[in-house]
């Protein structure tokens, strides 16, 4: 028999322009439920789409739900840099699946990585010549 956790739980979302993975752990940190879009469909080119991470989210929820998490806290990143400085388009509706599914959301905080200077972006002077 399962130990029942307290009902506060945090979601993260890593939310790439290929991929969604939703990660939802206990306060303490100890995983409770791990679901990316490749399992949840077998077209590479589709595990990023808004669709799919709808169905990502869901069945992240119910694994949750059964472990007695009622609120979560959700951190949303992307892949970050200058080449992708947002999260994917998988982002928003993995919040709204996790919503629709009956979690109480308290808070969403993105911690998308951003370059604060650096190295040197590639490129000459005037950029890039093709």
């Amino acid at each position: 028999m399962e130990k029942k956790l307290s009902g506060i739980g945090v979601v993260h979302i890593r939310a790439t322009y290929n991929n969604t993975i939703v990660h939802i752990t206990d306060l303490a940190g100890n995983t409770i439920s791990l679901v990316s879009g490749g399992e949840v469909t077998k077209h590479d080119r589709l595990k990023a789409n808004p669709t799919v991470a709808m169905f990502v989210a869901k069945r992240a929820a119910e694994k949750a739900k059964e472990q007695g998490i009622s609120s979560v806290y959700v951190y949303v990143a992307g892949k970050g840099g200058i080449l992708a400085p947002t999260p994917g388009p998988g982002a928003n509706a993995a919040i709204k699946s996790l919503s629709r599914e009956g979690l109480k959301i308290l808070s969403i905080t993105d911690i998308t990585p951003t370059p604060r200077g650096g190295p040197k972006v590639k490129g000459g002077k005037r950029g890039r010549r093709v």
